[in-house]
């Protein structure tokens, strides 16, 4: 079947019972080619690699969105457990915490979600010991948390936790809670339940799914979501290949238009393919030449 790349542009709006998040997609990578590269020697999957003779290269082709527990499983399965990838992950916040920049458009989206009351979620691959990094006090009242790409505050005294002064779901699902990891859907299957969603009232295609790694994507659409791929982590041929509904730069593409009783209504302008761009001029050019 022929694609039509002009529809792959096209704004959509529709009304969501609820927008399911992975962590990642809240921040920006690093911008620079370097700075990537030294993150990516720190990771868990090149110490990983390093310390048993295993190319890192390798392990990095696959372990993008996935659990580590489930990367783990793959390459040394005698070593599967999740006291062990609590462990490793455990000491990331601590070694190598490091700021991150928050990715265009989330404070507005997010933050909007939060103050209406709408129901969203955070769906991690990441276990609670790296998604909800240890708490040292810094001031009466207060205490910060670092993780290896975010900073975390919480305020003890309201009982919130903000990432990078961004509000926290009520329905936080980790690695640790399900059994089976992205791309498989029980964890966002897992938090439509928790909020309260069933299947006799709204339909799966009713939630939103925002991602950046195609075992997420391919999660959200087993879960029957819509999903939402930003480029960030991925090209558009991979968030493509993986099903994705919608392809955006960031969360800048996604317009909030307000709060109904029954969900939320959004307007997601899509980043069109470059092939849309060429055919849009075409169609312009070609409007100009010939008289209507």
């Amino acid at each position: 079947m022929t694609t039509n790349h002009l529809s792959k542009a096209a704004p959509v709006t529709k009304k969501y019972a609820a927008i399911l998040f992975d962590l990642d997609v809240n921040t920006s990578p690093p911008s620079k080619k370097s700075d990537h590269q030294t993150k990516e020697e720190f990771s868990f999957p090149c110490r990983f690699g390093r310390d048993h003779g295993i190319d890192p290269a390798l392990i990095l082709a696959t372990s993008h969105g996935r659990r580590t527990i489930d990367t783990v499983k793959q390459w040394k399965p005698e070593l599967a457990s999740m006291d062990y990838v609590r462990e490793v992950e455990g000491r990331i916040p601590k070694e190598h915490a490091a700021d991150a920049k928050e990715l265009p458009g989330t404070r507005t989206l997010v933050s909007s979600l939060d103050k209406t009351g709408a129901k969203w979620a955070i769906v991690t691959s990441g276990t609670s010991a790296l998604a909800e990094p240890w708490v040292k006090d810094a001031s009466p009242g207060f205490a910060v948390m670092k993780d290896i790409s975010r900073l975390w505050l919480a305020d003890k005294t309201l009982g919130r936790i903000q990432l990078m002064g961004l509000p926290r779901p009520e329905v936080f699902v980790t690695a640790d809670k399900v059994v089976k990891g992205k791309p498989d859907p029980e964890g966002y299957l897992l938090a439509r339940e928790q909020l309260g969603l069933s299947d006799a009232t709204e339909s799966l295609a009713d939630v939103l799914v925002v991602e950046d790694a195609p075992a997420g994507i391919r999660a959200g659409k087993a879960a029957g979501c819509d999903v939402l791929a930003l480029l960030t982590t991925h090209s558009r041929e991979e968030v493509e290949a993986a099903g994705a509904d919608f392809v955006a730069e960031d969360l800048q593409s996604v317009e909030w238009l307000g709060k109904e009783e029954d969900g939320v209504l959004l307007l997601i302008n899509p980043t069109p393919p470059p092939t849309a761009l060429v055919l849009s001029l075409g169609v312009n050019l070609i409007s100009k030449v010939v008289p209507s």
